[in-house]
């Protein structure tokens, strides 16, 4: 059984998709193993996806109100509320021929790694392509994914006790997603796993839980360790980029 990297963390909203980033950079130049990062957004924050529009994506007005930071992601998908007391951010970067060279294939066999660890709380996950994980019907994980030449990032959620009314005034999501799931708001198409098991969950819960997700998904062990000097130092630079009002508003 392979040995992977596991890196558990926090930062700001710039911090993390900067590591993100230099990571995948790092991995595709065979600098790096591939690694599992579970981390948490702190202060609490907002990502969008790649090719979202900003107005399209947030209630800008209130984050602003909230003093909620944001920024954009080098990964597609839509506008994504991260709760620092509520919310796990799991990363995978890995070689693509470790997971899967088709694009649908990799998203499944991740995602089954939240599948699995949601499974250990006693509740019934499933997998919904391209790349939901859903709870009764409900969502309570998404994911995105960014591919190099040589390697892939992808990373999301899992909502173990996410403020949803923030979450529904942060987010814009289009009518048509949610008619398609039978919901008229996005209070309606999410959940978490305190909701669904009528019990406060913990960070350290979920955390364990993800790790052992992830090892029966992807057959792996993992020992965890730190960013190198040399994702440090990339991801210093990247940062800027995060910040910028030029990136955020590219759309």
């Amino acid at each position: 059984m392979a040995t992977w990297r596991l890196i558990i963390s926090e930062g700001n909203v710039f911090w993390n998709m900067a590591v993100d980033e230099a990571m995948l950079l790092l991995r595709d130049e065979d600098k790096i193993p591939n690694t599992l990062r579970l981390y948490v957004f702190n202060p609490s924050a907002v990502t969008i996806g790649y090719f979202q529009r900003v107005n399209d994506a947030v209630n800008t007005s209130f984050l602003e109100k909230r003093n909620i930071p944001f920024t954009r992601r080098i990964t597609g998908g839509g506008s994504v509320y991260h709760d620092v007391n509520g919310e796990v951010t799991y990363s995978i970067v890995a070689s693509i021929r470790d997971i899967a060279t088709d694009v649908l294939k990799s998203y499944e066999i991740i995602c089954k790694g939240i599948v699995y660890a949601i499974n250990k709380f006693g509740l019934d996950a499933q997998f919904v392509p391209i790349n939901d994980v859903i709870v009764g019907g409900k969502k309570i994980s998404g994911s995105a994914q960014s591919r190099k030449k040589r390697a892939l990032l992808q990373h999301g959620t899992l909502m173990y006790n996410t403020d949803l009314m923030t979450l529904a005034s942060s987010l814009k999501a289009p009518k048509e997603k949610l008619l398609s799931h039978g919901a008229r708001s996005i209070l309606e198409r999410v959940t978490t796993l305190s909701r669904e098991l009528g019990r406060r969950v913990t960070k350290d819960e979920t955390i364990k839980a993800m790790i052992e997700g992830f090892s029966e998904a992807l057959n792996v062990d993992f020992e965890e360790s730190k960013l190198t000097d040399e994702e440090l130092a990339l991801a210093s630079k990247l940062i800027e980029k995060y910040k910028s009002m030029k990136w955020i508003y590219k759309r």
